[in-house]
């Protein structure tokens, strides 16, 4: 008897938020040949909806859209789903707002860009999204939940500023890995926005902070000199 082969994974779909058909198409296809399923919507209200009832892997989501507009998307979405976001806009002075820690977006995207640069950020950013999924480890004491983009201590939620949480989310993934400040910044904020690396100083100086007050000893982070930071289980 011929053994039944293995129903194939359903391709990763990308949702695609835009009102011009022609660059929404455009991408459909392009994202179609590069193996992943696509769906588009043209309006606001119709976005937030596709992604709770469908939950898409990733939202493209145009700044500049009839009715509720990107902006008012990505906090919609926000308030119940943590789907990695990417916004596209033709707009340069928008850019810190979009990326700012109040909006939710996780990357960035200016017109005119080409369809392969699309295909790169959004392979990166389902790589980080999916690598930070491993983060809970039975008997670490932390738990990450996705959804509420919200970090436990032992069942007490940590309050966390959307940057600390994507650090954390990172370090725990990794425990005893050296991350250099470079590369936490590159993570955190693909547009490299912050030039500095001791900008990551400050925030692990707030994280630290936070954590200890919570009851997870003084060194859960811990400095490599020279290099960066690393996580280490407490005792």
């Amino acid at each position: 008897m011929t053994a039944a082969l293995a129903p194939s994974p359903a391709p990763t779909e990308v949702l695609i938020v835009e009102d011009d058909a022609k660059i929404a198409d455009m991408l459909a296809n392009y994202l179609q040949r590069q193996g992943f399923a696509t769906f588009i919507c043209a309006d606001g209200l119709d976005a937030v909806n596709r992604v709770r009832s469908h939950g898409p892997a990733l939202m493209l989501l145009d700044l500049m859209l009839p009715g509720l507009d990107g902006l008012g998307v990505c906090r919609a979405v926000r308030a119940f789903s943590a789907v990695p976001i990417i916004m596209v806009t033709a707009r340069v002075d928008e850019i810190d707002r979009l990326l700012g820690l109040d909006i939710g977006a996780d990357d960035y995207i200016c017109k005119p860009f080409s369809p392969r640069e699309v295909v790169a950020r959004i392979q990166a950013l389902l790589r980080r999204s999916q690598g930070a999924l491993s983060a809970h480890r039975p008997g670490s004491g932390f738990e990450v939940n996705e959804a509420k983009q919200q970090i436990q201590w032992c069942g007490q939620a940590l309050p966390l500023t959307p940057v600390e949480f994507r650090l954390l989310r990172l370090l725990l993934s990794r425990p005893g890995q050296v991350y250099s400040r470079v590369h936490l910044l590159d993570c955190l904020h693909e547009d490299f926005r912050e030039t500095s690396d001791r900008a990551i100083d400050s925030h692990v100086k707030n994280l630290r902070r936070k954590l200890e007050q919570a009851g997870t000893g003084k060194d859960t982070i811990t400095s490599v000199y020279g290099v960066g930071y690393r996580y280490e289980k407490p005792d």
